[in-house]
């Protein structure tokens, strides 16, 4: 009670520090000669801020051409225009006045940026909360209301003003933004048609059918969980499709033979996104393949962003490492930290009874049917089956390129990448769930099994099985644009950057680095997003300004390459606002604190291995097909060693 207490406090203290800081200065705005001044509505210290000033008639100035500079207190900052505006940029350090005069005209106000330090504290005290109290709703919305919080206390004067301000932001500013993302509302809307058709293929006996099959493989909890890490590895092209598909599929047969939530939820959470990064084939590639464009354009490489790709797969050591981890696990019957605990509860203590009664109510929950429903496993296995091709269809669909496809300097396997590479997931996932849930719908009602009325009470139970999620998903991509906005991502780069780390230890740094990025900010993509072109180039110049040669240069940066993708996989693996680690728990129907907490040791203890038996050595000339046989070696010793039977 005294801890909680505490801890409340101190979150309450944190979130006055921007009160502490802000002056009670006021911000008014002289305009004199109605000059129009248009600042972003967020001022990050020592973050290039974008200003722009509005004009009646651009062609004036050219006509007369007058020179494009704009005096800022006293200093001249060249300009460029936009449209009807004058644009330019200055980075703010501190609380000043700030005057700008353009063509005898002048406008004068007070800037009080926010501190870039104050932008880790929404995923950090998120983060903490979640850990702390095992609750992500009021995790989640504490971490949006500091960031709100900090954001209006330097822009309103009052202090009242602020508080509600912030309040009110997080709904109609941040929940709202998250919500108009067509990608975003994809997910939602294929987590709920997923979600009903799992709900329809249980009740209509097909779920129950595909147990009955799969027990003649599954007749242990050891080959229960090898069955689960190879669907896992099998469904390799979207980690979404991944995780929501193996963990509604298997989650009966892991009840069954008594292997915890906990551990299913790991096994999903941690086959789907090292798979979709590493096979050729996936909805990764596309958005990958850009971002490293982004970064080759500027240091001018001649090297096709694919073929960079392609070099960089062998030292992607943590997607490798994990899914050998997980088999090792596996094979040797061992565990330990809190996944140990988890297991051995679920195998000694709990009846099968019991421990449905465990899963929170809001998740989804196994369907009791009734006795004279038949069990016919392709009632299920054939809308299953339907999503994994119906989705693979779409991405060849959505991206297909006859010039590709025809030319004949291409293997067949880098056709299909560029293919899939350049498709629309998210159009293909919603086109092959609603496909497999109108198939799942006239399967059940083409038997005679449910009446039509029943079947789509079934369907509508399943999307609303999947409200507790979509609620956690919404806040956690809220959390992420508020992250965006404070720019979290450059304080934390920034903070690692300006050690001035030497090109072999780079690697690692960028691992690191792209963990904790999203760690905090619960997205691999958005971190892959950010650091792809601000890392690339940097390592780039720092190779080249060390005296390595060309070889060694291009050795380093293919590395880097696989540290900002495979740390970003890292640090959203171990993040509890992470929409995939989310998304795991509620396949699963895994108490979702609980996940992040028995799946934290795991990431970590394979994390740690790819840093010191795969980045530095590689980083030395070391080649992979040394050090990945001797990374498996090491984590094969570590299960052995300090894992302990959970039977």
């Amino acid at each position: 009670m005294y801890k909680r207490i505490y801890l409340i406090s101190l979150i309450f203290l944190i979130n006055l520090i921007p009160f502490l800081a802000y002056s009670s200065g006021s911000t008014a705005t002289k305009v004199q000669d109605k000059l129009q001044v248009e600042f972003p509505k967020i001022i990050i210290a020592n973050i290039s801020t974008r200003i722009a000033i509005s004009i009646d008639d651009t062609s004036r100035i050219i006509n007369e051409n007058d020179s494009l500079w704009i005096q800022i207190n006293n200093q001249n900052i060249a300009a460029i225009i936009e449209g009807k505006q004058v644009v330019f940029h200055y980075t703010f350090k501190e609380k000043k006045e700030f005057q700008i005069s353009f063509q005898n005209k002048t406008f004068t106000n007070t800037i009080n940026p926010i501190p870039l330090w104050l932008s880790i504290l929404p995923p950090l005290i998120a983060i903490l909360m979640a850990l702390f109290f095992k609750e992500v709703f009021s995790a989640l919305f504490v971490g949006l209301f500091s960031g709100t919080l900090i954001i209006y206390s330097y822009q309103e004067a009052s202090i009242f003003s602020a508080f509600f301000k912030a309040i009110f932001a997080i709904s109609d500013t941040y929940v709202l933004h998250s919500l108009a993302d067509t990608g975003h509302i994809s997910i939602i809307l294929f987590s709920m048609l997923i979600g009903a058709m799992v709900n329809l293929i249980t009740k209509n006996g097909g779920m129950q059918g595909i147990v009955n099959k799969l027990s003649k493989f599954a007749g242990s909890p050891r080959s229960g969980q090898f069955v689960t890490w190879l669907l896992g590895v099998l469904i390799f092209f979207d980690d979404y499709a991944n995780t929501l598909i193996v963990g509604n599929t298997m989650r009966p047969v892991t009840d069954r033979l008594k292997i915890s939530r906990e551990k299913l939820a790991y096994i999903v959470d941690s086959t789907a996104a090292p798979v979709a990064s590493i096979a050729m084939i996936t909805t990764w590639i596309g958005i990958e393949l850009s971002y490293i464009q982004s970064a080759t354009v500027q240091i001018n490489i001649d090297e096709s962003p694919y073929s960079i790709f392609l070099n960089s797969l062998p030292t992607r050591f943590y997607p490798f490492f994990t899914l050998f981890f997980i088999l090792m696990l596996v094979v040797l019957k061992k565990d330990f930290g809190p996944m140990l605990k988890a297991e051995q509860k679920c195998r000694h203590e709990l009846e099968p009874e019991s421990l449905e009664n465990e899963v929170v109510s809001s998740e989804l929950k196994e369907i009791q049917i009734d006795e004279n429903t038949p069990t016919r496993w392709y009632n299920a296995g054939i809308p299953v089956f339907i999503v994994i091709l119906g989705t693979f269809a779409g991405l060849i669909y959505t991206g297909w390129d006859a010039t590709i496809w025809n030319d004949t300097n291409l293997a067949f396997g880098k056709k299909l990448s560029h293919i899939i590479g350049a498709s629309d997931s998210y159009l293909a996932l919603l086109w092959s769930s609603l496909s497999a849930v109108l198939v799942a719908l006239a399967l059940t009602i083409g038997q005679r099994i449910l009446s039509l009325t029943k079947a789509v009470e079934a369907l509508v139970g399943g999307f609303k099985s999947m409200l507790t999620a979509i609620l956690i998903l919404v806040l956690a991509w809220a959390l992420a644009d508020i992250t965006k906005d404070m720019h979290t991502a450059d304080f934390i780069s920034n903070t690692l950057i300006a050690s001035n780390v030497s090109p072999i230890l780079l690697p690692s740094f960028t691992f690191i680095l792209s963990a904790l990025i999203a760690f905090s900010t619960g997205s691999s993509w958005g971190t892959m997003a950010i650091l792809y072109p601000l890392i690339l180039p940097a390592s780039w110049a720092l190779c080249h300004s060390s005296g390595m040669n060309e070889p060694e240069s291009m050795n380093i940066f293919y590395i880097t390459v696989s540290a900002i993708l495979a740390g970003s996989v890292l640090g959203d693996h171990c993040s509890p606002i992470s929409d995939t680690t989310i998304l795991s728990s509620l396949a699963s129907s895994c108490n979702h604190i609980e996940h992040v907490r028995t799946q934290l040791p795991y990431a970590l203890t394979v994390g740690i291995v790819s840093i010191f038996a795969g980045l530095l050595p590689a980083a030395y000339g070391v080649s992979s097909w040394i050090l990945v046989p001797v990374g498996f070696v090491c984590l094969y010793l570590i299960v052995k060693y300090v894992g302990s039977k959970t039977e």
